[in-house]
């Protein structure tokens, strides 16, 4: 399943602005806001170092945390984050409020597995990913830390659609009106070598 659980400490902002922002990154802090759940906006501000440790950790739009607004726990789940272009830092975290059975939309990575077992690869073939990663329709509570696509048996020209890839219960694509692509083992430039090929299609 995802990523584990993890809580952050936060304080409510009183005033919000450009001016306010600034105070509070040059204090250590970000501004956040918490929304959702047919509940008013709620302005937070939470600590740099934390925030910033989590996004590098990997996960973050994809795992559900607790936040402790002045004794308030509120489970959400990170949607958005704007970096400074120039140096790097997290400006703003937008976070979604919700609970075990709300559906959220989440962008989860493909892990490719197998690719010893391709004929296609074995015979010269390259991997070609047309999707790092895959939208899908998840509960909040059961959010994949990732989807395996199996790439055994795949021959040069063959590729593999969403419909080859075990999704969670209750989990579907955002895209529901065709089998779209995530990958296919494509002819590398040089071509691949004949007696390869004929092996592989024995």
């Amino acid at each position: 399943m995802s990523h584990d659980t993890y809580e952050l400490k936060a304080e409510t902002r009183e005033r919000v602005g450009k001016g306010s922002s600034r105070e509070l990154r040059r204090n250590g802090l970000i501004p956040a806001v918490i929304y959702g759940d047919k509940q008013a906006p709620l302005s937070i501000a939470v600590s740099t170092k934390d925030v910033t440790q989590r996004i590098h950790a990997g996960g973050f739009k994809t795992t559900v945390a607790t936040i402790d607004v002045n004794g308030e726990k509120i489970k959400v789940l990170p949607k958005d984050y704007q970096l400074d272009p120039v140096r790097d830092f997290t400006m703003h975290v937008d976070f979604l409020r919700v609970s075990g059975d709300t559906h959220v939309v989440v962008e989860v990575p493909v892990h490719f597995v197998n690719e010893e077992k391709s004929p296609g690869i074995k015979a010269g073939g390259v991997l070609n990913i047309v999707r790092h990663a895959v939208e899908l329709h998840v509960l909040a509570g059961n959010i994949p830390e990732f989807i395996t696509a199996d790439l055994a048996g795949l021959k040069v020209g063959d590729g593999i659609h969403i419909s080859n890839v075990k999704l969670p219960k209750g989990t579907s694509p955002v895209i529901a009106d065709r089998d779209f692509t995530i990958a296919t083992i494509a002819v590398p430039a040089a071509g691949v070598k004949e007696e390869e090929v004929t092996e592989a299609s024995e």
